[in-house]
């Protein structure tokens, strides 16, 4: 017997009885789609904190003010009013694998623009600040140096405020309202939507820093050089727990701190973030595939018993064809051929069942969903395998009848 009868001798098999074919190969369809949709489901998940992660920046360490005792109780994050603008400019020069230090300072606060107005977060910056945050400006210009040095009355907009603000429509040129204080938009933010924190990156706006501490009464400090935090951005490559500990050292000098002394600073590697969140999501797709993957099993348990049972049953028949002159290996081909074309047919339903659980679920629930091509051949390969590795079995048994004990079998 060749392989060409051998499949179709299984086919027909199949076809015989469609109802217990159907049933064996549900375990299967089963399997195989909760692999895709699962995968699918985790690798969207990893794929939306991938882009959280760029959208943050890359090689980037933040800086913010720590907090101060007063009669041995601590007042908070943010009460050491010790960060400057003079800081950033020290860690610049004296840091050799620190490219850009942005300082800022925020403050949450209304936006006015003609009836309609917006709480949202406003940052007092430097041209570096868009820099070093990869921030593209779609429409209009950054700021600039020149902006920072006359303290001109400009603002960029995020893409939250202008819907808020201008229902979506071009705000260039428009003018809003910081309390009395107008400002001019020159340039709208390019989209970065939630970080990994789930906080809209769209709800802010961005003036020059000089202007936000000189016209905004709530950024108003005893020290002019003030600021609330600094972005650092690192050399590509760089060892960021060599460039860390570099920086809090300097900080501990500039801010003439004792040994004994707490840091009166927080220091945040926001590169250690991402890749805690990317490992996490990581975890997670494997541990869906993971548990998927049983079903794969149980499907495969179910076909060594149907294709155990229907030894039984053909026991006769089996017995008849290694009479006539069937081979032991034409009988090992043939079952192992209907329990292999049983796991495949299987997959191929299961693959659209799969895809379209995947495709559901990002709708009703609206999970974010990834559907990979890899995973589903390796979900219709696995298959195959479960089918030859669980077939094996019944196959071989089949094979090694006795002919005349098989012709005697009732």
């Amino acid at each position: 017997m060749n392989t060409f009868d051998a499949v179709r001798s299984a086919l027909e098999t199949l076809r015989a009885s469609p109802l217990r074919s159907a049933l064996t190969m549900l375990g299967i369809v089963i399997g195989v789609a909760a692999v895709i949709a699962m995968v699918a489901v985790g690798s969207g998940a990893r794929d939306q904190v991938l882009r959280q992660i760029a959208s943050l920046g890359t090689n980037l360490v933040l800086v913010g003010q720590g907090s101060i005792q007063r009669g041995g109780v601590r007042l908070g994050a943010g009460t050491a009013a010790s960060m400057t603008e003079d800081d950033a400019v020290a860690i610049v020069r004296e840091i050799p694998e620190a490219r850009i230090a942005a300082p800022y300072v925020r403050w949450g606060l209304q936006v006015v623009a003609g009836n309609q107005n917006w709480q949202t977060t406003l940052y007092g910056i430097t041209p570096d600040f868009v820099e070093a945050r990869d921030w593209n400006i779609p429409a209009g210009r950054s700021l600039s140096d020149e902006d920072v040095a006359q303290a001109n009355k400009v603002i960029l907009l995020g893409q939250t405020v202008v819907n808020s603000l201008f229902g979506g429509g071009d705000p260039v040129g428009e003018t809003v309202r910081i309390g009395s204080s107008p400002f001019t938009v020159i340039g709208v933010l390019g989209g970065k939507g939630q970080n990994t924190s789930g906080q809209d990156q769209d709800d802010v706006v961005f003036v020059p820093l000089s202007t936000a501490k000189r016209n905004i009464p709530k950024m108003a400090k005893s020290n002019p050089r003030f600021v609330h935090a600094m972005v650092i951005k690192m050399a590509e490559g760089a060892d960021m727990d060599e460039a860390q500990r570099q920086l809090k050292e300097l900080l501990r000098q500039r801010h003439r701190l004792a040994p004994t002394q707490e840091d009166d600073f927080w220091m945040r590697n926001l590169s250690e973030v991402a890749a805690t969140r990317d490992a996490s999501a990581r975890a997670l797709s494997f541990l869906l595939a993971a548990v998927a993957a049983v079903s794969l099993l149980v499907g495969g348990i179910g076909i060594m018993n149907i294709m155990l049972v229907s030894v039984t049953e053909r026991t006769r028949e089996i017995g008849l064809r290694l009479a006539v002159g069937a081979r032991q290996r034409d009988i090992l081909m043939q079952f192992l051929i209907e329990s292999t074309t049983l796991s495949v047919i299987g997959a191929a339903v299961g693959v659209l069942v799969g895809v379209a659980a995947a495709i559901l679920v990002a709708r009703l629930a609206g999970w974010p969903t990834l559907i990979e091509p890899d995973s589903i051949v390796l979900a219709v390969g696995v298959s195959g395998v479960v089918g030859v590795f669980f077939g094996l079995y019944p196959a071989r048994r089949a094979s090694t009848l006795n002919p005349i004990e098989a012709l005697r079998h009732e």
